[in-house]
C-alpha cells in the first residue's frame, strides 16, 4: 500500500509543477492587464504607443492558426469515425454533443445581439491607427513574424484529408499518427506563444484604454458579466431542464455532488485536471463503466459548451467594437464555422483563442486587429468556460446512460441526495485512467496538457 501511495505521489509531482506554471501565467496576465489599464488612464499617449506589443502577439497567434486547424480537424474527423464504431453509446454521445455545441453557439449569438458588447469603443485596425507612429524597429519586428495562412482553404483541405484517411482504413493510420505528432509540435509552439500573452495583453489594454478611457474597461466588464451570466443560465436552464426531463434528477444536486471538482477546476482553470475524478464519480452515481468510458472522454473533445458561448460572444464583441457589426448571414456563417473549428479548441492552453482568431480570419481578417482586448480578459473567462464544459460532460454521461438503459436511477438519487456519499479514499487514479483509455476513442488524454478552454 505504501509503495502504491509513493508511486501515486511520484506521478502527481509533474502535474503539480504544470499547475504552478499555469498559475504564474494567469497571475502575470492579470498583473499586465491592471498595469496596462493604469497606464492607459494615466498616460493615454504612452498607452497608445504600446499598441505594437499587442499587434505582434496577435501576429504570433495568426501564425499558428492554420496548422492548429488542419491538425485538429484531420484528427477530429478520425475521432468521429472511431467513436461511431463503438455502437449506440458513441453514436448517441456524438449526436448529443454536436447538438449542444450548436445550441451553445447560438445562445452566444443571441445574447451578443441583445447586449451589443463593445459598442462605443471604435477600435481601429493597427495599420490605420498607427501608420504615422510606425518606425523602422517596429516594422522590422513585425516583419520577423511569418504571415498567416488562409483559414477557409485550410479547413476545406483538412476535411478532405480527414475523409480520405478514413476511406483508407488501416492503411491511413501511419499518416494519422504523423499528423498527431505534428499536432504535438504545433501545440508546443502554441504553449510557447501563450507565455508572451502578458506582454501582448499589456500593450493591447494600454492602447485601447488610452484611446477610449473608462469606456473600454466598462465594455470589457459588460462582456465578462454577460458571459458568466449566460453560462450560468445555460447550465441551470438548458442543461438542468434536459436532465430533469430525461432522468428526473436535479442539476443543483449534481453540482453539489461535484463541488470538489469545481474547486479543482477553478484553481487550475482546466477541466482536464478533474477528468479522473469525474470518471470515478459518474461510475459511483450509477452510470455503467462502459458508458462513462466512452461518453466522458469523447465529451472532452467534442462537448465544449462554455467555449462555444465564449467564441460567438467574443466575435460579436470585436466586430461591434471595431464598427463592423456582422449581419445575420455572416453570423450564421460564423456559427457553422465555429461548430467545426471548436472541435480543435481543446488540448492546449490558448487553443480557444486560436479558434476565435480562425473564425474572425475566415470572415473578416481585419477584425483580428481587435483581438488584443480579448487577450487581456481571456484569462478572466477561462474558469467559467472550464466549469461549463465540465458540467456539460457530467450531464452528458447521465443522459447517455439513461438513453442506453445503463443508468441506475435509484443509485443516482441516493448519491445525489447524500445517502450514498462518494468515498474519496476509493479513488484510484490509475484504475480509472485505464478504464478511460479502454473505451475512449476521442480522448487523446495522454497528449494533453492542462488547458483553459
Amino acid at each position: 500500500m505504501s509503495s502504491q501511495r509513493g508511486g501515486t505521489a511520484a506521478m502527481a509531482k509533474p502535474a503539480r509543477r504544470k499547475m504552478d506554471k499555469t498559475h504564474w501565467l494567469y497571475v502575470a496576465v492579470i498583473a499586465a492587464v491592471v498595469l496596462g489599464a493604469a497606464i492607459g488612464l494615466l498616460a493615454p499617449e504612452v498607452g497608445k504607443s504600446l499598441k505594437p506589443l499587442g499587434t505582434m502577439f496577435i501576429a504570433l497567434i495568426k501564425m499558428v492558426i492554420a496548422p492548429i486547424i488542419f491538425c485538429t480537424i484531420v484528427l477530429g474527423v478520425g475521432s468521429i469515425a472511431k467513436a461511431a464504431t463503438v455502437g449506440k453509446v458513441g453514436g448517441l454521445a456524438l449526436i448529443y454533443f454536436m447538438v449542444m455545441s450548436t445550441v451553445a453557439l447560438a445562445i452566444g449569438l443571441v445574447v451578443g445581439n441583445i447586449i451589443h458588447p463593445g459598442a462605443g469603443l471604435h477600435l481601429q485596425p493597427y495599420k490605420t491607427a498607427a501608420a504615422s507612429a510606425d518606425n523602422g524597429t517596429v516594422k522590422f519586428l513585425l516583419d520577423m513574424i511569418p504571415g498567416d495562412i488562409p483559414v477557409l482553404p485550410t479547413l476545406v483541405l483538412a476535411l478532405l484529408v480527414g475523409f480520405a484517411l478514413q476511406s483508407l482504413g488501416k492503411a491511413g493510420e501511419p499518416v494519422l499518427n504523423a499528423v498527431k505528432n505534428i499536432q504535438k509540435v504545433v501545440f508546443k509552439l502554441m504553449m510557447m506563444i501563450m507565455w508572451v500573452a502578458p506582454v501582448g495583453a499589456f500593450g493591447a489594454i494600454a492602447a485601447v484604454v488610452g484611446a477610449t478611457g473608462w469606456a473600454a474597461i466598462g465594455s470589457m466588464a459588460i462582456l465578462m458579466g454577460a458571459f458568466y451570466l449566460t453560462c450560468a443560465l445555460f447550465i441551470v436552464v438548458i442543461l438542468g431542464s434536459i436532465l430533469r426531463v430525461v432522468t428526473g434528477l436535479n442539476i443543483f444536486s449534481l453540482m453539489r455532488y461535484l463541488a470538489r471538482e469545481y474547486l479543482l477546476i477553478f484553481a487550475t482553470s482546466s477541466s482536464e485536471s478533474a477528468l479522473p475524478r469525474l470518471i470515478a464519480k459518474m461510475e459511483h452515481v450509477g452510470v455503467s463503466k462502459p458508458v462513462v468510458g466512452i461518453t466522458v472522454p469523447t465529451g472532452y473533445s467534442f462537448n465544449l459548451d462554455g467555449t462555444a458561448i465564449y467564441l460567438t460572444m467574443s466575435s460579436l464583441f470585436i466586430s461591434t467594437a471595431m464598427g463592423m457589426p456582422m449581419n445575420l448571414g455572416e453570423q450564421i456563417g460564423l456559427l457553422v464555422f465555429m461548430v467545426i473549428a471548436s472541435k480543435g479548441a481543446a488540448g492546449v492552453t490558448g487553443a480557444g483563442l486560436a479558434t476565435l482568431a480562425a473564425g474572425l480570419a475566415a470572415h473578416k481578417p481585419i477584425l483580428l486587429d481587435g483581438m488584443g482586448v480579448i487577450v487581456g480578459i481571456d484569462k478572466f473567462m477561462s474558469e467559467c468556460r472550464a466549469l461549463t464544459n465540465f458540467t456539460g460532460n457530467a450531464v452528458a454521461a447521465l443522459l447517455v446512460g439513461k438513453w442506453t438503459h445503463e443508468l441506475d436511477v435509484e443509485q443516482a438519487r441516493a448519491v445525489l441526495s447524500g445517502r450514498a456519499p462518494f468515498d474519496e479514499l476509493s479513488l484510484d487514479i490509475d484504475g480509472h485512467s485505464a478504464g478511460h483509455d479502454a473505451g475512449a476513442p476521442a480522448a487523446r488524454d495522454d497528449e494533453r496538457v492542462p488547458v483553459a478552454v
